[in-house]
Order: C-alpha cells, then sequence, then structure tokens
C-alpha cells in the first residue's frame, strides 16, 4: 500500500459492515469510518491543502481523532499530532515550527488550539461529534498516491534537553509497523481490540490504531484512563487483546474488588510498552487474572516499534523480547564497537520503521542516525538469544563514587515491596561520591515508609552501592499522557530532605 489511509478504504469497500471503532457514543462500522475519513479528505482538499500540506490535529482518543487522521493521510497533507493537554504556548510552538497549513481541534480539547491558530493567523476548524459540518460536501476519492518515504506523521517528542523535535514517520514506517505487529501479535479481523492510550502517541496511534486497523477487527477506545471505565470497557466488548502502559496494568492490579478474574476471560493478548514493566507486576497480574502480559520495546523515531516478546516463545523477566520481523537489534559501546553477550551498552535499531529524520534539524538527524541505525539513547543487553533489556536511559544513569548504579534494576526491586505502589530511581549531585542514590515512591493507603528499614530490606536483593540513600514518598509520581513516570520532571532538590512522611516531605 503505497498509503497508509489505504487500508481504511479497503475496509469501507471489502468489509463494509464490519466494526471498526467503539467510542462512548456508540459503534462505526468500517464503512462510517471510510465514508467520514473522505469526508475529511475532500473539505481539506476544498480548502486548499495540497500533498505535503501540514494539519496540526488535537484530538483524545475518540472515533473522531481516526477519521481526521485518516482523512490528512489521504489527502496526501501531514498529520502534526499533538496532546490535548497541550498548552497555547507548546502548541504555537508545534504549529509554528512544523509550519502547519490549519489547526484541527476536538471540540472539548479548550481554547489552546484556537488561541495558537489566531495568534499564528491559520484557519482553525472544530472536530465535533460524529464529525459534524465536516461530513457534509462531496468525499473524496482514493487516496493520493504516496512514496512509502514521503512523511505522513510528525511526532514531536519531549526529550530531555531543549525544544521538542519532530520525528518525521513516512507512510512506509506506517505501513511497517502495522505489519510487523500484525503478524507477532497474531491479530486477525475476529479480534476486539481496546485501549486508554491517547491516539495523539505514537504507541496508541501507531502501533494500536494502525495495527488494528490492518487487522481487520475492532478497536475500542477510552477517552482518558480510569480503571472503572476500563474495566467496564473489557466486561461490555467482551475483548481478546488490550493494550497499555505498566502505570494501567498497576492500577488494575491495585485495583481492590473492581477488578476480577471473570474479566479477563475472553482475554488472549495483553500488551504492555512505553516504559519498562517491572516484574513484579507482571507476576502478580498473570497469577490473579490468569492474563499473559507481554512487552515490547519503541519510541517515535522507530514508530514506537523495535521489540517485542511475541506469543510463541519464552518470556524472560525484564526483557522486552527480539527484534521485530525486518529489524535488527544492536548493543553498542561508546567506541561504537559491538558490545559482547550481556553487556551494557547503548541500544541501537534499523528496520524499516525507522524514521526519515527530525524535520528541519539535519544535525540532530545525523546525530540520531548513523550508518543506517538509530541511536536511541537508551542502555541494555542482549542476551544469546537475541532478547533486549532495557537498563534505562544514558542520561538517567547514576555514577556514584565511580560504580554504575542502572535506575530500572533498583526500581525492581522496589516494586517487589508489599507498601510500595510507584517507584521511580533517580541520581541526585553529591559532593563526595559525584551522585547518590535516589528513591522517589508512592505508597499504598495508610502504609508509612521510612528510609533505614528500606534500605535493610532492600539490601538483600541489592548491592550496597545500589540501595537509594536518599527517599521521598509522595502522593504519586509525575506522567506523561500514556501514563508514562516522567523522571525529568521531578525535583530531585526536594530528594535532600532529612526527615519524610508519607505526605511528601523528604527523607534522608
Amino acid at each position: 500500500m503505497a498509503n497508509a489511509a489505504d487500508i481504511v478504504w479497503d475496509r469501507a469497500v471489502n468489509a463494509p459492515e464490519g466494526d471498526a471503532l467503539v467510542g462512548a457514543r456508540g459503534t462505526w462500522s468500517s464503512g462510517v469510518l471510510g465514508q467520514r475519513s473522505a469526508a475529511v479528505t475532500g473539505h481539506l482538499t476544498r480548502a486548499g491543502i495540497a500533498p505535503g500540506d501540514r494539519v496540526l490535529l488535537v484530538a483524545p482518543s475518540v472515533p473522531e481523532f481516526a477519521a481526521a487522521y485518516y482523512g490528512i493521510l489521504a489527502a496526501g497533507a501531514v498529520a502534526v499530532t499533538a496532546n490535548t493537554m497541550s498548552t497555547r504556548r507548546e502548541l504555537e510552538y508545534f504549529a509554528d515550527d512544523a509550519g502547519v497549513s490549519l489547526t484541527l481541534a476536538w471540540h472539548d480539547a479548550g481554547d489552546a488550539s484556537r488561541q495558537a491558530a489566531s495568534t499564528l493567523g491559520l484557519p482553525h476548524w472544530v472536530l465535533e461529534d460524529d464529525l459534524g459540518g465536516l461530513t457534509g460536501g462531496d468525499p473524496a476519492g482514493d487516496p493520493a498516491t504516496v512514496a512509502p518515504d514521503r512523511t505522513a506523521v510528525i511526532l514531536y517528542t519531549s526529550g530531555t534537553t531543549g525544544r521538542p523535535k519532530g520525528a518525521e514517520v513516512t507512510h512506509g514506517n506506517l505501513v511497517a509497523c502495522a505489519t510487523a505487529f500484525t503478524e507477532v501479535m497474531q491479530l486477525s479481523a475476529n479480534d476486539r481490540f481496546g485501549t486508554a492510550l491517547p491516539l495523539f502517541h505514537v504507541f496508541g496511534q501507531a502501533v494500536v490504531m494502525g495495527t488494528v486497523m490492518r487487522s481487520g477487527g475492532s478497536l475500542s477506545l477510552l477517552e482518558r484512563f480510569e480503571v472503572g471505565a476500563l474495566l467496564d470497557m473489557l466486561r461490555r466488548d467482551r475483548l481478546t487483546a488490550m493494550a497499555g502502559v505498566p502505570t494501567m496494568w498497576n492500577a488494575l492490579l491495585r485495583s481492590g474488588g473492581l477488578a476480577r478474574p471473570g474479566d479477563f476471560d475472553d482475554l488472549r493478548l495483553a500488551v504492555s510498552g512505553g516504559a519498562s514493566l517491572p516484574t513484579e507486576v507482571l507476576r502478580a497480574f498473570e497469577e490473579r487474572f490468569g492474563c499473559i502480559i507481554l512487552e515490547g520495546y519503541g519510541l517515535s523515531e522507530t514508530t514506537g516499534a523495535a521489540t517485542f516478546n511475541g506469543l510463541d516463545r519464552p518470556r524472560k523477566p525484564a526483557c522486552v523480547g527480539i527484534a521485530l520481523p525486518g529489524g535488527e537489534v544492536q548493543i553498542r559501546l561508546d567506541d561504537d564497537s559491538e558490545a559482547p553477550v550481556d553487556e551494557v551498552g547503548e541500544v541501537c535499531y534499523r528496520g524499516p520503521s525507522v524514521m526519515k529524520g527530525y524535520w528541519r534539524r539535519p544535525e540532530a538527524t545525523a546525530e540520531a542516525l548513523r550508518g543506517g541505525w538509530l541511536r536511541t539513547g537508551d542502555l541494555g543487553t542482549k542476551d544469546a538469544d537475541g532478547d533486549v533489556r532495557i537498563v534505562g536511559r544514558k542520561k538517567e544513569l547514576i555514577i556514584r563514587g565511580g560504580y554504575n548504579v542502572y535506575p530500572s534494576e533498583v526500581e525492581e526491586v522496589l516494586y517487589q515491596h508489599p507498601d510500595i505502589v510507584e517507584a521511580a530511581v533517580v541520581g541526585v549531585p553529591d559532593d563526595h561520591l559525584g551522585e547518590e542514590v535516589a528513591a522517589v515512591v508512592a505508597v499504598r493507603e495508610g502504609a508509612h515508609l521510612e528510609l533505614e528499614p528500606l534500605r535493610a530490606w532492600a539490601k538483600r536483593s541489592l548491592s550496597a552501592y545500589k540501595v537509594p540513600h536518599l527517599l521521598q514518598v509522595v502522593d504519586a509520581l509525575p506522567k506523561g499522557p500514556t501514563g508514562k513516570i516522567l523522571k525529568r520532571e521531578i525535583d530531585v532538590a526536594a530528594v535532600r530532605g532529612t526527615d519524610v512522611a508519607p505526605t511528601g516531605q523528604g527523607v534522608a
């Protein structure tokens, strides 16, 4: 398929009555999705949007997102998808940097996108329930024919320093991602997939929505994650597959009596990504609900696709699987040589899902893409079977007194503590050691956690230099739109306190 939107048009012709999208307000058949996507394309082309033009799309996980998204791609234009919680300033930056010609935003997403469009002198369209006025007029014909390397989406990555960069994901990238995951997840038209992931993020957009559209199955969408609502969707639609991030699985596990083992009877596949899933959460989830969670790994720069555990191979604790079909993973040392088996180095990936580059950032593109390999910035290992384990970001590596401490290893242990619900391990500057190991945790209701008992407990599983010497207990850790814990938003200075209780002051 030349255009990543072709699959939506094909479904509308070949299986128009089949369910495509299930939202809070009802079900869209494949025929309805095709008609509404074509209506968006028609409106865009009549408004002068030409192939290659950029359109800013701001919408939550609702069926209308899919119609707008595939309508933009079918016009040959580029979708610039943004978080519905973005501020006016952030949207102005995305729109200006990408040089968009139009903004299209969900009616309930706030005024930020309208204000940003006004500031930049751009036309602003409102995306309403069932598309509203966008369903009028003549629909478009077949999607525009585009080369596989034509940019389809620009995904702005937050990074850890500097302003966000736009990863250019091509039509070929999107098709490759959907093809690979349809194979490894063994999806078919009989599957009923569900998620509360945001579709403006690469995981929900490419790995989930794109794959389900290609497989011919249906996709149930939850506009925002809430445990009770997710369980209601699971029961109502008798989901056979579901995708989420570790905080979602952890929330289901700790939902008390809300989640029952019988709720998962139809669920044959649960997929986790976005961050490493603590082994203790995976083990406890399988034990309680009889449901296996399979982990994968990917970035915006790889269209969310790099590795996956797979249904027909042994699962190894703390591993994110092997390279997807057509892809290859290497672990590189600082001298750019390939690391020996099980030795830590930078995770590098090449394959058909690797981005075209960063939008108008030739230097950043050259730094990230070397000889066809993407330098991910993640640290990991690869064993003799090809299984990859992610141990942290290069910039998050803690060097304490000359010893390397990988945060994920410490976090794995902390999640085994009966009172800890969420955990993040960070490095705090130290005059003597260079960095000190600090743990920022959220605890179960009614629990009281103190540093010295926690250190004594952790020493049973960790070398002394890896054991946290600082502790902060908070109500909840900061999270991004997918539920991924954002370490960059942790106030490291606050972890230096000397007497903390579960209200969130420091302990040392």
